[in-house]
């Protein structure tokens, strides 16, 4: 019987962050607290998002606003990396970066957990920026999807082609 196998990858889904942006970006235009603040929420790039206001606070304030939309649309907030605002001229500026992707080290901590706290007769290989995880028993792979949703990673992880 052939092996049973799935792959462990961090992707963003880049439509529904869209979606949540512009959700943000309709409340910061409609909310009392933020008239007169300048406070902007925007795309910088393909991996980034940039938020300018005329204080730290506001240009927080519009970073939680922002989480707020993507922890309703389903994404991890764990694809979020957020600088500390920083003064430009008269405003601040606050870089968001999107973290995809599974990198070198992050992918030997998954394989290593894998090896020590999953079963016996599973096998994980690092593939680019994912991971195929396999076994004979698909009653294995499950345990290792459990075991993975369990633990604290500091990267969003999905599981793919299932087979």
């Amino acid at each position: 019987m052939a092996d049973s196998s799935f792959d462990v990858v961090s992707e963003i889904d880049r439509q529904e962050v869209d979606n949540a942006l512009n959700q943000t970006v309709k409340e910061v235009g409609h909310r009392f607290d933020f008239k007169g603040t300048g406070a902007t929420i925007s795309w910088s790039g393909q991996k980034g998002i940039e938020i300018k206001a005329n204080s730290e606070e506001r240009a927080n304030a519009v970073l939680d606003v922002f989480r707020e939309k993507l922890v309703k649309r389903g994404l991890s907030l764990k694809v979020l990396d957020a600088e500390e605002p920083k003064l430009s001229g008269k405003e601040y500026r606050l870089a968001v970066a999107l973290k995809e992707g599974i990198d070198q080290e992050t992918a030997k901590k998954i394989s290593k957990l894998i090896r020590d706290e999953g079963p016996k007769g599973v096998k994980a290989q690092i593939q680019g920026e994912e991971l195929r995880v396999s076994s004979k028993k698909k009653d294995e792979l499950q345990e290792v999807i459990a075991l993975l949703k369990g633990k604290d990673l500091d990267i969003a992880l999905q599981f793919k082609n299932y087979r």
